[in-house]
């Protein structure tokens, strides 16, 4: 095998390696950065916004529902082939047709005189949310000297959390002042700002490989991934009869069509033409990192639907209160996580995940009592450690993971890790609605609030065992941070 530049080892003059990222190398994360940050916003809009989008549209609410379900089925599709498309094309085309794919779809949105419209809209804007969620992680890490990749991985977590955190309460406003069709036109003009300055800044920093997309292995991930989140999305919603059956159906298909693709893949990467490379799995920290990342995403999606429904079905506070609420624990995502990343080299992976697990799950549990009577400020509080529980393990977990597998892996193990967030995010609200409906039992008690009161509590434990479980996974991870970077396959 020829020798080629480790885009992960940047060297001065002298030989040593550099402290520093050049400036055109920070000039595309930061355009990379400012692409994620417009697209998570608009991501996370309709959550808020989507009443008075089924009011101005005439649909119902299981139809409405399909504006975010679409967006995460079509994210879950299109991820896996990321790894391809990063090796096959150069960054500044492929970050420019991305960047242009998600503002196109934002103007078909802000737009759209029918729900089918609005629909394709979405679609379009998720298909370049896929590309540039990995290409972010991915680069990133490429550019990060080795003894500051943590921070660069920081970056990648800093970024989504802020935009997820601030878009209910922006959409909230939006959606009472204005109408919904704002929560597009506000987020063109950025969309198409990143457009430009990346057309303008972006440098091509990797050289394509003629590598062959598998249409096979296409068709089998579009299948399996797509079924599995449909099935996920929809097995919690689902009464019994017909619809539960669909579910469930869905979900069979889904795991069927995993597993031909899985086989299919390993097969492929024999001759290095695998859509998605399996040989990550060989790397026993990758593997780990990996099943502790799906128990952190569960309980991190579950956040966004377990605290939201606490707040306004038991409390009684209103769709913007409760945005404005969720705005803190966004920002201690982003300072916990930027001081993470500067100690994950002198710290280690195992303390800081273990530390970071261990305070979510004693956060969780806290919440778990929590009456009717509990002040705002401490059900706050709790989000807040929930928060920075999350961000202790976040960083590290990227961090670890990637640093775990050679350069010839980096997109492969990227992709892994982001359609493993759709999938464990979409699996993570099936379990937690799953259990929230359990124990709502109408004949538990006098009132909808303490019935609702007690499917949150059971809830909130059930968070509190996932990320306990990460604990203590975590507790096989190594003490040292992994340098690699090394060609080839180990």
């Amino acid at each position: 095998m020829s020798q080629t530049l480790d885009p992960t080892l940047v060297v001065s003059p002298l030989g040593a390696p550099k402290e520093r990222l050049a400036r055109d190398e920070v000039v595309v994360i930061a355009v990379l950065a400012l692409g994620a940050f417009v697209m998570v916003l608009s991501e996370l809009v309709m959550g808020v916004a989507l009443p008075q989008v089924m009011d101005d549209l005439a649909v119902s609410a299981a139809v409405g529902q399909w504006l975010t379900t679409a967006y995460a089925l079509t994210m879950a599709v299109v991820i896996p082939a990321t790894g391809f498309l990063m090796q096959r094309f150069a960054m500044r085309p492929l970050f420019i047709v991305t960047m242009a794919l998600f503002a196109l779809g934002t103007a078909i949105a802000a737009v759209a005189p029918t729900f089918e419209v609005l629909l394709v809209g979405r679609v379009t804007q998720a298909v370049g949310t896929a590309i540039l969620l990995p290409l972010l992680t991915t680069t990133a890490f490429r550019l990060a000297p080795q003894g500051r990749r943590g921070q660069m991985m920081a970056v990648t977590t800093a970024v989504p959390a802020v935009a997820g955190a601030i878009s209910p309460a922006v959409s909230g406003i939006v959606v009472a002042q204005l109408n919904w069709r704002w929560n597009f036109l506000l987020v063109l003009p950025l969309a198409v700002l990143a457009l430009v300055i990346g057309g303008w800044k972006m440098r091509n920093i990797t050289t394509p490989a003629p590598v062959r997309i598998d249409l096979a292995s296409l068709v089998l991930a579009a299948i399996g991934f797509g079924a599995v989140l449909y099935g996920l999305s929809t097995v919690a919603e689902a009464h019994g009869g017909p619809a539960r059956t669909v579910a469930l159906s869905a979900l069979l298909v889904g795991v069927l069509g995993i597993g031909a693709f899985v086989l299919r893949q390993q097969r492929l990467q024999r001759r290095d033409a695998a859509l998605l490379d399996m040989r990550v799995f060989k790397h026993r920290n990758f593997s780990l990192s990996t099943c502790i990342f799906l128990l952190l995403v569960m309980t991190a999606f579950g956040v966004n639907v377990v605290l939201p429904l606490l707040l306004q079905e038991a409390l009684g506070l209103g769709a913007f209160e409760t945005g404005l609420l969720l705005i803190p624990g966004g920002a201690a995502i982003a300072i916990t996580a930027a001081a993470v990343g500067r100690f994950y080299e002198q710290a280690g992976p195992r303390t800081l995940i273990t530390f970071g697990a261990v305070l979510a799950t004693a956060a969780w549990w806290v919440l778990s009592t929590a009456t009717t009577d509990t002040p705002i400020a401490a059900i706050l509080a709790l989000h807040l450690l929930i928060s920075i529980g999350m961000a202790f393990m976040w960083t590290p977990l990227f961090t670890l993971a990637m640093g775990s597998l050679p350069e010839s892996l980096y997109t492969h193990g990227s992709a892994v890790l982001n359609t493993l967030q759709q999938l464990g995010g979409a699996a993570g609200i099936a379990v937690l609605i799953a259990v929230l409906t359990l124990f709502s039992d109408p004949q538990a008690a006098g009132s909808a609030d303490a019935v609702s009161l007690e499917g949150m509590r059971a809830t909130c434990i059930a968070a509190g065992v996932l990320t306990l479980a990460g604990a203590a996974a975590a507790l096989f991870l190594p003490r040292r941070a992994v340098v690699t970077g090394a060609r080839g396959e180990a």
